[in-house]
């Protein structure tokens, strides 16, 4: 199970954020009042496509033995009306054939994050007793 904690305080939009073992800023850029100390929520979104992504890929060439020497996934978020459009180009390296890199774009297609994405998810929001 996944786990993070985001805390703000004093400093405008400023966010720590923990989870595991882990630290990492979270901020808004200078247009919309941040001081761009870390990436902004929708860039920490598509970092975690782009790791899910990045990690599946490399686990199923490993799997089959294939010679993926590199991968790159370029992601690109956009709004058009009420939709959210995300577009994700794979740049692959090595001495794979085309049904091999097509095999990749389709396993990208279901990768977990990508299918959590796809499928929305139900968010349940409490708040804490006062202590």
């Amino acid at each position: 199970m996944a786990h993070a904690t985001a805390t703000i305080g004093q400093a405008r939009y400023k966010v720590s954020i923990t989870t595991g073992a882990h630290a990492l800023i979270a901020d808004e850029g200078p247009p919309l009042g941040g001081q761009d100390v870390g990436p902004a929520p929708y860039d920490l979104l598509l970092a975690g496509l782009g790791a899910c992504t990045s990690i599946t890929l490399k686990m199923y060439a490993e799997r089959k033995g294939w010679d993926l020497q590199s991968l790159s996934v370029d992601l690109k978020l956009r709004k058009e009306g009420d939709r959210t459009l995300i577009n994700r180009v794979l740049h692959v390296e090595g001495a794979l054939d085309d049904e091999q890199r097509a095999r990749l774009a389709d396993i990208a297609e279901r990768t977990p994050v990508t299918l959590t994405l796809k499928a929305g998810a139900d968010i349940v929001t409490e708040l804490a007793p006062v202590s």
